[in-house]
């Protein structure tokens, strides 16, 4: 990868991490209100419970963009963390703050699904 592909790749994340700084979610959807009424407790906890997913997602990208300028830094950019092959111009294109190359991925992808399936509890017919 040259430098101007780099440094347009570095570009690209800097903003895409201004944007999530500027996103921050208002705080107060995560409070908990009282309410009588039960139908606005389950409306309030339901949008207390998507705050919370929007949060945490952002949370996750802000971390992942952050490591992926440090990889460029450090000249590691555009290399899969897993094995090390070159990840395609056009993956960086998609997603630029990837770790891995798109065969890692989605090996790291299918054994995440599986363990989240041994985690869930086999319901059986009596």
């Amino acid at each position: 990868m040259n430098n101007n592909e780099l440094n347009r790749f570095g570009q690209i994340l800097k903003t895409r991490q201004a944007e999530l700084s500027h996103l921050r979610h208002n705080r107060e959807a995560l409070a908990i209100e009282p309410s009588a009424d039960e139908f606005d407790r389950i409306q309030l906890a339901q949008e207390r419970d998507f705050a919370m997913g929007a949060i945490n997602r952002e949370s996750v990208r802000g971390r992942e963009i952050k490591a992926a300028l440090q990889r460029i830094e450090r000249g590691s950019f555009g290399i899969c963390l897993n094995c090390e092959e070159e990840i395609t111009s056009k993956r960086l294109a998609a997603v630029p703050w990837t770790a891995l190359c798109i065969v890692c991925q989605e090996a790291a992808d299918r054994m995440a699904g599986e363990s989240q399936d041994e985690q869930q509890p086999v319901l059986t017919a009596a």
